[in-house]
C-alpha cells in the first residue's frame, strides 16, 4: 500500500459535477457554441487568473457569441446550469482527510467562495488553492507547489487527483503521484 502525506484534489470534474445535458440543450436550442466559446483561452484565462471577474467573463461570452439577445439569454442560462457535489467522491476524500491534509486545487474564478458555500463545502478541505487568488493556473508547476506548501507536504509525498491528463502530467513532473480521474474506481487508493 502506498502512503502519502497529503491529498491534492481538483474540484470541477472530480468533486463537483455540472448538468452537461442541460448545457447541450441550451446550445441546441439557441444554435450557439456556448461551451466552446466560454472555454477558449482568450476568454477563460483572464478569469481563472483573477484578472477579470466571473461577470466580465460572462459578458465576454455573450459578446463573442454575437452580442444579440439570444447570445445574452444563452449565456445567462449557461451561467445558471445546476451543479452539485459527487457524494461518493466527497465520502472518499472525507475519509482520506482523517489521515492526512486535503487541499482543493482548482482553476476557478472570483465566485469560488460563493460556489463552495452553495455546495456546503466551505470547511470541506484543509485549504483551497484557487487560481484566481494565487494568479497561476494548472498546469503551471507553481500552483502545485503552492498546494503542497498549503498541505505542509513535500511534492513527492502528495497524491494529486484531476480529471485532465495534462494537469496530472504536470503534477507528476514535480514528483507527485498522479491520478487521472474518470470514475470512482480511479480513487481506489483512497480506500486503503
Amino acid at each position: 500500500m502506498q502512503t502519502f502525506d497529503a491529498v491534492l484534489c481538483d474540484l470541477d470534474g472530480v468533486l463537483r459535477r455540472f448538468d452537461h445535458d442541460r448545457q447541450r440543450e441550451i446550445e441546441q436550442r439557441y444554435g450557439l457554441p456556448v461551451l466552446a466559446t466560454a472555454f477558449t483561452p482568450e476568454l477563460m484565462e483572464p478569469a481563472i487568473l483573477g484578472r477579470t471577474t466571473s461577470a466580465q467573463w460572462l459578458d465576454a461570452i455573450a459578446v463573442a457569441l454575437g452580442g444579440h439577445d439570444d447570445a445574452v439569454r444563452a449565456t445567462e442560462e449557461f451561467a445558471d446550469v445546476d451543479f452539485w457535489v459527487d457524494e461518493q467522491v466527497a465520502d472518499l476524500l472525507t475519509r482520506a482527510r482523517t489521515r492526512m491534509p486535503l487541499v482543493l486545487v482548482t482553476n476557478a474564478m472570483d465566485n469560488l467562495d460563493d460556489h463552495l458555500a452553495q455546495l456546503q463545502l466551505t470547511d470541506f478541505a484543509d485549504a483551497v488553492v484557487s487560481s484566481a487568488v494565487v494568479g497561476v493556473a494548472k498546469p503551471d508547476p507553481r500552483i502545485y507547489e503552492i498546494a503542497a506548501a498549503a498541505a505542509g507536504a513535500a511534492p513527492d509525498r502528495c497524491l494529486f487527483i484531476d480529471d485532465r491528463p495534462a494537469n496530472v502530467t504536470a503534477a507528476q513532473a514535480l514528483g507527485m503521484t498522479g491520478i487521472h480521474y474518470r470514475d470512482l474506481d480511479d480513487l481506489a487508493v483512497l480506500r486503503e
